[in-house]
């Protein structure tokens, strides 16, 4: 099976992933626990928990990413042990 990106694209995809999985389920985590530098003023959301699935939806998505990207760099890891000369 030939990979569908670069390696370069599938490595950075893996690193802005991992971040956003990381950032977003922080935020998320807030948010569900309600926390008041998240939901203490009024222009921000009255509900909190509402607010967390949305972030952990994100979450999934970026998960997503990871394993596409992840799959990937697998096989352009496997591409690069077999000899094969890329064109790049």
């Amino acid at each position: 099976m030939k990979p569908v990106v670069s390696a370069f694209n599938a490595w950075s995809c893996i690193v802005v992933s991992v971040a956003a999985i990381i950032i977003l389920s922080i935020i998320g985590g807030l948010f569900k626990a309600e926390h008041h530098t998240m939901v203490g003023s009024t222009e921000d959301p009255p509900n909190g928990k509402a607010v967390a699935g949305s972030v952990f939806a994100a979450v999934v998505v970026y998960a997503v990413f990871l394993v596409f990207c992840g799959l990937q760099a697998l096989l352009h890891v496997r591409q690069s042990k077999k000899g094969a000369i890329s064109l790049n």
